[in-house]
């Protein structure tokens, strides 16, 4: 009997998913069917690079599709709570403190699931290193970090929304 994975994502995270999964059935299937198309115009498929690359972009956008659809039928929306604890779907204010001293900038990150992690905008992961040692900690905790390199630092919770 298969074990069935649930996804724990946001309102926002299930949104862009069915957004996604619009443009892959009503966009890229449809202009992958027009390329499949004109390369079989072309003649012998079996030395046909552009049919070759038509077919491997149409079992890519299959496969996605497949697990778009499986991400949402098992996805479980988290909702926020009141409580003023550090857990998902909360936006974290942080303060790293390198060598005993606290930076002067205040960091802000948004904790989510991983698959909508995107650490360049601020959405990390709560199951990413720094996720999990903040979690269930609550504002003017400091933290200490350990890094896969091993590098040791502490992170101040300054606030949490």
């Amino acid at each position: 009997m298969a074990i069935k994975q649930t996804y724990q994502l946001t309102q926002e995270g299930v949104d862009k998913l069915k957004e996604e999964l619009t443009n892959l059935k009503d966009v890229k299937r449809i202009e992958n069917l027009e390329a499949l198309k004109e390369a079989r115009a072309q003649g012998d498929l079996s030395e046909n690079a552009d049919y070759d690359a038509a077919r491997n972009e149409q079992a890519r956008i299959e496969a996605r599709i497949l697990e778009i659809e499986n991400i949402i039928k098992h996805a479980k929306i988290i909702k926020t709570t009141d409580e003023a604890i550090v857990n998902i779907g909360k936006t974290v204010k942080v303060r790293f403190i390198k060598n005993g001293k606290a930076e002067e900038q205040v960091r802000e990150f948004h904790m989510i699931s991983s698959l909508e992690a995107d650490p360049k905008v601020g959405k990390i992961s709560i199951e990413s290193p720094i996720g999990k040692a903040i979690k269930n900690h609550q504002k003017g905790d400091k933290v200490q970090i350990v890094s896969d390199t091993g590098q040791e630092f502490f992170i101040e919770i300054v606030d949490i929304n």
